[in-house]
């Protein structure tokens, strides 16, 4: 018989992200359905347009936007209690 050790932070880590990324493929989908389009609402935050760091030899380029909706944040709360019953 296997024993489980303490729950690991990475587990939860992992279930967060996959339920935002369910969470957002999900209010994508409603977005259609007139009595599921609340799920699609949502905002965008980030740098509109990237950041270019030109060294001469070097060029680096920064950006980052995150889109976020109802959805997903469903999806957040229900992998913390998936993660909570394990």
């Amino acid at each position: 018989m296997a024993t489980t050790g303490p729950k690991s932070k990475w587990t939860l880590l992992l279930l967060m992200l996959a339920g935002v990324v369910l969470g957002s493929f999900i209010g994508i989908l409603c977005a259609k359905v007139s009595f599921l389009s609340w799920l699609s609402f949502g905002q965008s935050f980030g740098l509109s347009e990237p950041l270019v760091l030109d060294l001469g030899i070097l060029c680096l380029t920064f950006g980052l936007t995150i889109d976020i909706n109802l959805a997903s944040i469903l999806g957040i709360i229900i992998a913390i209690l998936i993660y909570r019953l394990l």
